[in-house]
């Protein structure tokens, strides 16, 4: 789950890599310096506060969303093993700009959500949160029944974003909602 006000998760770190400490990043951004270019980073143990941990280098796996990242100071397997399910996160205050069609996750957090029905819109609830640490699921909460609601971020299932006007068009398939 993310804190909208305060941390985003980018990154989770699997795995270690090799005997020398380094480790094994899926990725959970477009952005793929943050995993590359050296510098100032922020992890998460579970429910700790972040800690700074400088990144020396990393690079892309071939064919995969996954980075081999040495962290500063991390140089032993050993090392390396304390920092499984560790998250690599990033102040939401400092978040890169993008082009104009394009939006943050954390953006959706608030966004009303429609459903089109016979050629209507109908509010059906709200995204409260999103879940990404594996996937990237909007929380929604159904104004009906106040139900919460896990849906895939998929353009099949979401194919409008509106964040300009408040909103996003959800097409779920048959029994997602009542699940």
């Amino acid at each position: 789950m993310i804190n909208k006000n305060e941390w985003l998760t980018v990154g989770l770190i699997t795995s270690c890599h090799g005997i020398n400490g380094q480790v094994k990043v899926k990725s959970l951004s477009d952005f793929e310096e943050r995993f590359l270019k050296p510098g100032i980073r922020w992890l998460q143990k579970e429910n700790e506060p972040p800690s700074k941990i400088k990144l020396i280098s990393g690079f892309k796996q071939p064919g995969k969303e996954t980075f081999i990242v040495k962290l500063q100071g991390i140089n032993t397997r050993n090392k390396a093993e304390q920092l499984k399910k560790s998250k690599i996160v990033v102040k939401t205050d400092n978040l890169p700009k993008l082009k104009k069609e394009e939006f943050h996750l954390l953006e959706l957090i608030n966004l009303e959500v429609k459903t089109l029905e016979n050629d209507e819109l109908k509010t059906i609830g709200k995204v409260i949160n999103l879940e990404n640490d594996i996937n990237n699921l909007l929380v929604i909460e159904l104004f009906e029944n106040n139900k919460e609601v896990l849906i895939p971020f998929v353009k099949e299932i979401v194919p409008l974003v509106d964040i300009k006007n408040n909103f996003l068009i959800v097409k779920p398939p048959k029994g997602l909602l009542e699940l």
